[in-house]
């Protein structure tokens, strides 16, 4: 913020004023309240926006107030600028491996980083409309800039304005974790707030977190053209999915170029002819590994502070705002949704846990959190997207469980395409069939895994999944091939020597 309270975002260039001026416009004023909300939202990220369109829609008197920039963080920081930049990354690196498919591509697809950071600056501010004040004054909400506390059960100060409401949904979201360690503040390092204001390209970049994030940023630097290390104290790479797609992206990482270093506890940051250091622990030895920049993608944190929650009787804790099922708070008026209280720190969660924390909220209803069926993608090249149970809650289960696997080397599409590196897996219940979790690793899995993701919310077999036709050939047909194998393995021995004499009868 500067000095009269305004967002700062860097650089400062036609594309980011046009930002601004959609997401925290100079000029605007603030409506004066007039009588009690039916709804008031705190934080006008996806789910507050989703949230107060909403309530706007089904006619109920809205507040939606952004101490920030509207969109939050998908719109500003995650979402749209990560994927624009890795869209531009493996644009390079096709072209890279143009020769491969029998085309001469001069220039070996080096990357002019200002126009690609230029490029993704222009789409996001496009993107930003659609998260503008102007367009939620539009439908109906009342639009609050500026910094809000809640002053008791049912009321909330803004900018000096005191709002009452019914109802209220905290939808703050969270931010990137800090590394609380010695040096890191005084050396200096960027997170996913701050990487996409970078306007030279980093010759060399030292991630810090094996995550979605610290996957996905590493292989887009180095496919740009930055030397990258990627050090984690944990033993693998993504190590919420299952291990075998973490090898898959590893040996691709490998390949490309992306040294990695695992069981690395960073101890400090220090910071010496332009460059930064940071001093690891690693197998009993001490590495210090040095950098132009350093990225640090630790996790989240939900963002809590200045909202006096205590004044409305809403309990929060480490993981954020303290919800039911609900997603109810302690006070029965006040719900929460998004990054700010749930485990699913994605933009499609907070969508989907807005949808149940408003009819909740405005209608009695009775809606379920853990009703929701939410699947993950982390877009590193190969994707690797799921749903359900994992890899570990299926060990655990034992014979209750019966997976399947189909590798993309052995489906035609993916063949033609040069992308067969990883597969389609999916986990059975073993008494009834039905599905219970999928991964697919692979050029489009963020795109496939919708499929097994309406399954399970159906409560659909794996033999259902047999019996969708896919066009061919696409590698999303690999679903329905792994699907196939079940098949295979309700027969039994007795089943097989009865099946030969039919057969043998039948001559």
């Amino acid at each position: 913020m500067n000095s009269a309270g305004l967002p700062i975002v860097t650089p400062d260039d036609a594309h980011n004023r046009e930002l601004l001026r959609n997401l925290h416009p100079a000029n605007w004023k603030n409506p004066t309240p007039d009588g009690r909300y039916n709804l008031v939202v705190l934080g006008a990220g996806t789910a507050g926006l989703v949230s107060s369109a909403g309530g706007a829609a089904l006619g109920a008197k809205v507040a939606l107030i952004e101490r920030h920039l509207l969109g939050g963080d998908c719109t500003n920081y995650g979402c749209v600028p990560s994927k624009a930049v890795i869209r531009s990354a493996r644009a390079a690196f096709a072209l890279r491996e143009a020769s491969d498919f029998g085309i001469s591509a001069q220039g070996g697809g080096a990357a002019d980083f200002p126009r690609v950071m230029e490029r993704m600056r222009r789409l996001r501010a496009q993107i930003s409309a659609n998260d503008s004040a102007e367009r939620f004054t539009k439908l109906g909400a009342d639009v609050y800039l500026g910094d809000a506390r809640f002053t008791g059960k049912h009321e909330i100060e803004v900018a000096g304005q005191r709002l009452s409401f019914a109802k209220a949904i905290i939808a703050t979201g969270a931010r990137a974790a800090a590394l609380d360690l010695p040096g890191f503040a005084e050396a200096g390092y960027l997170t996913n707030e701050t990487v996409f204001s970078l306007e030279q390209l980093p010759k060399t970049l030292l991630v810090i977190g094996a995550g979605p994030i610290g996957c996905e940023l590493a292989q887009t630097f180095r496919r740009l053209g930055s030397e990258v290390v990627l050090a984690d104290v944990a033993p693998r790479l993504l190590p919420i999915d299952d291990a075998d797609a973490a090898k898959i992206v590893q040996r691709r990482f490998e390949r490309e170029g992306i040294r990695t270093l695992f069981g690395s506890k960073a101890l400090r940051a220090e910071r010496a002819d332009g460059k930064r250091g940071v001093v690891f622990e690693r197998a009993g030895k001490v590495e210090q590994i040095v950098a132009d920049e350093i990225l640090v993608a630790v996790g989240r944190k939900p963002n809590l502070e200045g909202l006096q929650l205590e004044a409305a009787g809403v309990k929060a804790g480490a993981g954020g705002v303290v919800v039911d099922d609900r997603l109810c708070t302690t006070n029965r008026d006040i719900y929460a949704a998004g990054d700010v209280c749930s485990p699913y720190k994605f933009t499609h969660a907070a969508e989907a846990m807005a949808r149940v924390a408003i009819q909740n909220a405005l209608f009695f209803g009775r809606k379920h959190a853990s009703d929701l069926v939410v699947p993950w993608a982390t877009y590193t090249d190969p994707e690797v997207a799921h749903v359900g149970i994992t890899e570990k809650e299926a060990a655990k289960r034992g014979d209750e469980v019966i997976t399947f696997t189909k590798e993309f080397a052995d489906t035609d599409r993916a063949i033609l395409d040069g992308e067969t590196e990883g597969y389609v897996r999916l986990y059975m219940n073993g008494k009834n069939g039905k599905l219970l979790g999928a991964t697919i690793v692979g050029s489009h899995a963020g795109e496939s895994i919708g499929e097994a993701v309406l399954a399970i919310r159906q409560n659909l077999s794996v033999g259902d999944l047999s019996g969708v036709i896919h066009p061919y050939p696409t590698q999303a047909e690999a679903i329905k091939r792994a699907a196939d194998l079940q098949y295979r393995s309700r027969l039994k021995p007795w089943m097989r020597r009865v099946l030969d004499k039919y057969f043998k009868y039948r001559r």
